[in-house]
């Protein structure tokens, strides 16, 4: 028997799917974000771009979006049996890793121009993210605008800082930064 769901029964899906990935992608981001964050010598150090918005704004707009973004995802999530969605969602998955990860290579590695290569992969799996979305359910697509606009604002804020501090990349590896934070000597081989 091949029927279509109900209004009541679309709703329900999407709240149900709602009701576990908004939660799962707040979280998600949130632990990236206590990973590593500004509050360190090396960033307190480097030079910062006109348009750094005061440090309060990217808490409160990261929330927001990542609200926004679970519940586009909850909304490809209940579209069971839709054209494209597996894609769509493995896509997703990909993307997300993308976003997760510049967090730690930009502060926790003290990588600004490996931020900004991350950064530029996130925005164009977010690209390919919002057109598969859109294709699925066009307001899944439409909810990650505001995101591709943070995520042009954040690429064009990394290139600043790089271009502001060409020497500002850390080697956080091996525990020394540039500013001379932590220091070792090796005696011996």
């Amino acid at each position: 028997m091949n029927m279509l769901a109900s209004r009541g029964q679309l709703r329900a899906s999407f709240i149900r799917w709602a009701l576990f990935t908004v939660p799962l992608i707040v979280l998600l981001g949130f632990l990236a974000g206590q990973s590593s964050g500004p509050d360190t010598a090396w960033f307190a150090n480097l030079t910062k771009p006109g348009i750094y918005p005061p440090p309060a704004a990217f808490g409160i707009v990261w929330t927001i979006l990542y609200v926004v973004i679970g519940l586009a995802l909850a909304l490809v999530c209940a579209a069971w049996g839709a054209r494209g969605r597996t894609l769509a969602l493995a896509v997703f998955a990909v993307h997300f890793a993308f976003n997760l990860a510049w967090t730690p290579v930009f502060f926790g590695m003290q990588q600004i121009a490996g931020g900004l290569l991350v950064i530029g992969l996130v925005a164009v799996t977010l690209v390919a993210v919002i057109v598969l979305f859109w294709r699925v359910r066009r307001l899944a697509g439409a909810l990650l605008l505001p995101y591709l606009a943070w995520v042009l604002f954040a690429f064009a804020l990394n290139y600043q800082f790089l271009q502001l501090n060409p020497e500002g990349e850390g080697t956080a590896g091996n525990g020394e930064t540039r500013d001379g934070a932590v220091e070792r000597v090796r005696i011996g081989g």
